[in-house]
């Protein structure tokens, strides 16, 4: 058997911690269906829980496998360590992709014991603002050393990437896709209200920001131009929010999770994403393709996104969102233009199928690298 034999892609297995939603969720889910049309066997293994990305998976013939790790269970976590590394051991295959920081810290020595040729980290946080920043950047560390490669999804996060020590040449920028119905037109989602509406797309999480969102639209109400804010996402900083919003005496809609936000986008007058830290922004990727006007904070891949195509304010600075938001809403035509040239960069860099060949060139590669050593 040859060395191009040996090394042909047949099967790739995808570890995530759930399918609940979230962009990251999401990209996986575009990836493995993208993998399994190609004729590619595919895994997709969940630390906790699946979610509402699990259906269509299933539909598409892909594998999915819960491996029970709870947070906090001490030897139950052992067990379901033990169970990654028999499961792997039955799938073998060619490739291990772990997709945020417990799944590869988890998934590359599950790995290694299991004798899987390439293992692959997905990194797609910033390391700053971990309260655990010491001991956690240890581990990714070390886990760079036993993993063949790391793919970031944006020039931001390589920079951050190379920071914490995984040398340039073990580091791969792919961007997210986006599947072309985001660019399709749709139907304006109806709210109920005759003022401004401003929507963002974020699990409500402290590093999303959203407190100094409200904090701007409390400003925007004193200086005479109040809005309707409309909340997409669930998370545990809800019940503080509703309360602030309450205290603060602001109209914020909070719809909970939503596995569809096309018409909400189209009902958009901007899109807003307040983060204090970022990778690369689906929720900014989407408002993109729908031709929104965006205003977000300049952290993470949000220039790499936006420079010259949204407005860019400080992160943690309620005044300077509230003065993005104002110029925006008293410049309609700046407004219009800055929303057209994003949607026109998001259709020409955001294409599915260059995200997969970028993916699976990478795959092919390491594994040939793998088989000839």
């Amino acid at each position: 058997m040859t060395t191009q034999d040996r090394a042909c892609l047949r099967r790739v297995a995808l570890l995530i911690g759930h399918l609940e939603v979230g962009g990251t969720q999401k990209q996986l889910s575009l990836l493995a269906r993208e993998l399994r049309h190609a004729g590619i066997e595919v895994h997709v293994l969940l630390l906790s829980k699946g979610g509402p990305h699990e259906p269509a998976l299933r539909d598409a013939g892909i594998g999915v496998h819960q491996l029970g790790f709870v947070r906090g269970a001490g030897a139950g976590n052992l067990r379901a360590f033990a169970c990654m590394v028999g499961l792997l051991r039955r799938l073998r295959p060619d490739v291990l992709h772990a997709f945020l920081r417990h799944s590869y810290l988890l998934g590359a020595p599950a790995a290694r014991l299991a004798g899987v040729p390439v293992v692959v980290a997905g990194r797609r946080n910033e390391s700053r603002l971990d309260p655990r920043q010491s001991w956690s950047l240890a581990l990714e560390r070390l886990t760079a050393r036993i993993t063949d490669h790391v793919v970031v999804n944006a020039e931001a996060l390589a920079r951050d990437t190379v920071s914490i020590g995984v040398p340039p040449a073990k580091l791969t920028v792919i961007y997210n896709g986006l599947p072309a119905a985001a660019f399709d037109p749709a139907e304006p989602e109806h709210v109920d209200t005759d003022l401004p509406v401003l929507v963002c797309v974020a699990r409500l999480s402290e590093e999303k920001g959203h407190r100094f969102l409200l904090d701007a639209l409390a400003l925007l109400a004193r200086r005479g131009r109040p809005c309707t804010l409309v909340l997409a996402g669930d998370g545990p900083e809800r019940d503080r929010l509703e309360k602030q919003a309450a205290e603060l005496g602001v109209d914020v809609r909070f719809l909970g999770d939503r596995m569809d936000c096309a018409g909400l986008l189209a009902r958009a007058d901007l899109v807003l994403l307040p983060s204090l830290t970022e990778g690369l922004s689906n929720a900014v990727m989407e408002a993109m393709a729908a031709g929104r006007p965006i205003v977000a904070t300049s952290v993470g891949g949000n220039p790499e996104l936006l420079q010259d195509r949204g407005i860019l304010v400080r992160e943690s600075d309620s005044a300077a969102l509230a003065d993005g938001i104002s110029r925006l809403l008293d410049d309609p035509e700046l407004a219009r233009s800055l929303a057209a040239a994003a949607r026109l960069w998001a259709r020409e860099n955001f294409d599915t199928r260059v995200m997969f060949d970028e993916h699976i060139s990478l795959y092919r590669r390491l594994l040939a690298e793998r088989h000839a050593e």
